[in-house]
């Protein structure tokens, strides 16, 4: 069997195995967080975490799909670590970049959702006064 091929194979087993772990992982772990930031809708924060999963799968499936090309042929079997090392390198990469994305996203909207709780008076006001004429 040509060694392109087998690169290729191992590459595309081991991306899409890399994939479904971290996709997996942030399912998991980010369902609790959209619950508590969407104040414990727990249909709605699996609705959302089902849609970022569905998200993550297409662009990082996307992206391995395309940096499957390229290259020159590989004929030796040092040739073979050195072509998967960079092109799983760079895969790990971008699954962390879109990883810390995530993260980053879900933190602001956490973040306003605290704010907007602080602006609610603890007791809701009990009497109305009606403003001065000097003011």
């Amino acid at each position: 069997m040509d060694l392109t091929v087998v690169a290729y194979v191992i590459y595309l087993l081991v991306s899409i195995a890399l994939t479904v772990w971290v996709a997996r992982t942030l399912s998991h772990n980010g369902r609790i967080f959209l619950a508590d930031v969407l104040h414990g809708n727990e249909k709605l924060a699996d609705a959302v975490n089902h849609l970022l999963v569905v998200g993550f799968y297409l662009v990082n499936l996307g992206f391995v799909a395309l940096y499957l090309s390229g290259g020159d042929e590989i004929t030796n079997t040092r040739e073979v670590f050195e072509v998967l090392s960079t092109k799983l390198g760079v895969v790990l990469l971008v699954l962390g970049v879109m990883h810390l994305g995530n993260v980053y996203v879900l933190n602001k909207i956490r973040r306003r959702g605290v704010m907007e709780q602080e602006q609610v008076p603890p007791v809701t006001p009990t009497d109305w006064v009606a403003p001065t004429a000097g003011a």
